[in-house]
């Protein structure tokens, strides 16, 4: 049986009441052993709404490993088997590649709930959770496609070796509450935002699942969304910051606090928690007319906590181990020492003083023949230099002489200036993003001549992307393979950025980062970039990697592009 992937989107999680827990540790997973510790949260831990009632009575469908669906999803591993509905790690043979899929009856009670929800999730697209693919109704079944991220871990697992870094859960917090306003500003909440569904890739993205189809697969409401979802980012942030869940049960692999004791504050829970983020913590968390630490205003929704992030200050990566060198050990090495007997302890040696450099026989000669070299040396230079000076003295005077007679026009020219090239074309180029666009309506303002426009990228929370992507750039198209001296670009702000070209050969628009090959980098608000070498080319890339403060945006990094010129 294949290792079951803790990335994958699944509902095998922590329900949220008792009765929801027991049929989870009875549930049977087509030969994978229960896993009966994913449901162990109670309502107060989970912090939602309660669970409808309907619906348990619907008897789950009969499927096993193999089955397929639509022709096209090969079920290969089953996740779980709760409530009425099961999830299974599958295949899409169509596309080759791994997907998860929630299977409940067409009669199930919330099957109208789970697809209306699966709909409205992958209508959003964004790329900070866990697309939705399909979601159909066939054969008196009911089954939602989703992706499956087998190089992503959970929060449940990072937490399993201790806290995260202050960075870390400061990109944590700061991505997914700014994924959850995205949501919510689309009329979509979580209302299950717990560890088990919050992932972080290989690339260092955090990333939500689930999100509006696990609440809607159990049945999950509440009469506050915003509030509920805001809360819970609380809490992830107060485990990633303690290693403890911030209520008394323990949930989710992390004890819970002490009895009686209320809530206390993440810096008074582990020493060495950052104040900045422990604060953050329980502003989020504390909403029922009690206040912060400092007793700053609680934050109620992901848009204000969004807000306040903003407001912090930059909280920098670790700084990279440094190993010192080993100390310089001094050898016992002495001169004319090898292959002489080692003398007896205690017993005295004499130590025979070698001669002076070059005072033998030998030496004296190789000095005579030194000096003879460098007398010979001496003179032949010093004729050769005396025959360059006459030989240049006398192509002045020619040369003079030339100029006289025919009006000096037959001088060296000066260099000449590069001169301009004509950009016929541009195009936003976002290699490492699901939709793959960056503004694109506006790219011909980044060569239009005119200082006073820009293109602009979307806004990031912070100078490197966030840390969702290495950069984002436009492609210039120069309509012909040509010469390419210099480019010099205008920016708002103090930008990075590097200068990539695709090869001669290249006919057509590259669609590829990999075909572009790097050739000069710089930074700056106006930046020359020249390569180092001799280069022709037809496609240019500008390629952005840090990103300046938007000025009227707080907490918000834009890059924004006024003018390109290309010279040969």
């Amino acid at each position: 049986m294949a290792e079951r992937s803790t990335a994958a989107v699944d509902v095998a999680d922590n329900s949220g009441e008792p009765p929801l827990t027991a049929k989870a540790d009875q549930a049977t997973a087509d030969g994978v052993a229960n896993n009966p510790e994913q449901d162990t949260d109670s309502a107060e831990a989970q912090g939602s709404g309660g669970i409808d009632g309907p619906g348990q009575n619907a008897s789950p469908p009969e499927l096993h490993s193999g089955h397929k669906l639509a022709r096209r999803y090969r079920l290969e591993e089953c996740v779980t088997r709760l409530d009425g509905f099961s999830s299974w790690r599958a295949v899409d043979e169509k596309l080759r590649r791994a997907v998860g899929v929630h299977i409940l009856p067409a009669d199930h009670a919330r099957a109208r709930s789970v697809l209306a929800a699966a709909r409205s999730s992958a209508l959003l697209g964004d790329p900070r959770f866990v697309q939705v693919l399909d979601a159909v109704e066939e054969n008196d079944l009911v089954y939602v496609v989703h992706e499956w991220l087998p190089d992503a871990t959970e929060l449940t697992t990072l937490l399993t070796t201790g806290p995260l870094e202050p960075h870390d859960a400061y990109q944590m917090v700061s991505q997914i509450a700014s994924a959850m306003a995205a949501a919510h500003r689309e009329g979509l909440a979580h209302l299950r935002l717990n560890p088990n569904a919050v992932l972080r890739t290989s690339t260092g993205q955090w990333r939500i699942r689930g999100l509006a189809v696990n609440a809607a697969l159990r049945g999950i409401s509440s009469d506050t969304p915003q509030r509920t979802d805001t809360e819970a980012i609380g809490a992830l942030l107060y485990a990633a910051l303690t290693q403890r869940w911030p209520y008394e049960d323990d949930a989710y692999g992390l004890s819970g606090l002490p009895k009686d004791i209320g809530l206390i504050a993440p810096d008074q829970v582990r020493a060495g928690v950052h104040r900045g983020l422990s604060e953050l913590a329980m502003r989020a968390l504390v909403n029922d007319g009690a206040t912060a630490s400092r007793h700053e205003a609680p934050c109620t929704t992901p848009e204000e906590l969004v807000k306040v992030i903003g407001e912090m200050p930059r909280i920098r990566p670790p700084e990279p181990a440094f190993t010192a060198p080993p100390e310089y050990q001094r050898t016992t090495y002495q001169q004319g020492t090898y292959g002489r007997p080692a003398p007896h302890p205690g017993a005295s040696q004499p130590v025979t003083a070698p001669p002076p450099p070059l005072q033998s026989r030998t030496g004296k000669a190789l000095k005579w023949a030194v000096s003879a070299l460098l007398i010979a040396a001496l003179g032949l230079g010093s004729w050769q230099l005396a025959d360059a000076l006459m030989d240049r003295g006398d192509k002045s005077n020619d040369t003079n002489r030339t100029q006289t007679q025919q009006g000096g026009d037959k001088g060296p020219k000066a260099p000449t200036a590069g001169k301009p090239i004509a950009i016929e074309g541009a195009r936003d180029f976002d290699p490492f993003s699901e939709d793959r666009s960056e503004k694109p309506a506006d790219i011909d303002k980044a060569y239009d001549k005119d200082p006073s426009s820009y293109w602009q990228t979307d806004f990031y929370l912070g100078p490197k992307f966030g840390n969702l992507k290495s950069g984002v750039g436009v492609i210039l198209d120069l309509g012909k393979v040509q010469q390419v001296g210099k480019v010099k670009i205008a920016f708002k702000g103090e930008t990075s950025v590097e200068l990539r070209a695709a090869g001669p050969g290249t006919t057509s628009e590259p669609t590829s980062f990999d075909a572009f090959g790097k050739v000069a980098s710089g930074s700056g608000t106006s930046v020359t970039l020249q390569p180092g070498k001799q280069l022709r080319t037809r496609y240019l890339l500008v390629w952005l990697t840090e990103l300046p403060p938007a000025p009227d945006e707080p907490g918000h990094w834009r890059g924004r592009v006024a003018d390109v010129k290309v010279t040969s």
